[in-house]
């Protein structure tokens, strides 16, 4: 019995080790389900991530990339960011405020932060493409970033659309939906 205690604790070790987290993410979202088996790469993705309500949000894996990508938005936006908002910023698992806001959102404190980006977005209208600058500005940051868009099932086909054409006026066309594997057809 001791040697089984003993083996039940390495394992649990072991398990507690090599486990990867998941990123907090500031809405759920419900997955369409598909066959398809690709697997996305665990590094260099850049999640958009789009609610029911058509609220984009967006994460990088790398913080570096998140610091430099928040840089170059603010000198297109006429922000300048103190070392210490970039810090702040490049440590988020995901973001989605307007530029307007940053400033602001950056002094806010973590709970105020998560309560707040529930019901904001980044803007994607013909007005004022934020999350088009946002794309381009990280895809200058670092060429080789995989884009993968995770949608709700639940989501409008003219939101998903308008994601998409954007993707497209950078002439991003190649992007990973992200879905629930579901089981094929059986023959």
């Amino acid at each position: 019995m001791t040697a089984m205690s003993d083996v039940t604790v390495l394992l649990l070790t072991f398990f507690m080790l090599t486990a990867t987290f998941v990123k907090k993410e500031p809405v759920q979202v419900v997955t369409p389900a598909s066959v398809s088996e690709i697997k996305i790469p665990e590094t260099n993705i850049m999640m958009i991530l789009v609610d029911p309500q058509g609220k984009i949000f967006m994460s990088l894996d790398k913080q570096a990339d998140m610091a430099a990508t928040l840089q170059a938005m603010g000198e297109e936006y006429g922000l300048n960011f103190t070392p210490q908002e970039v810090k702040k910023f490049s440590l988020f698992p995901t973001f989605g405020v307007s530029m307007q806001q940053m400033k602001s959102f950056l002094a806010l404190s973590g709970e105020e932060q998560d309560r707040l980006l529930k019901d904001c977005g980044i803007p994607c209208d013909s007005v004022d493409n934020q999350f088009k600058s946002w794309v381009r500005n990280a895809r200058v940051t670092n060429r080789d970033l995989r884009i993968a868009i995770k949608a709700d099932q639940n989501t409008p086909y003219e939101i998903i659309k308008k994601v998409m054409n954007s993707l497209q006026d950078l002439k991003e066309n190649r992007y990973n939906l992200i879905t629930s594997l579901k089981s094929g057809p059986e023959d």
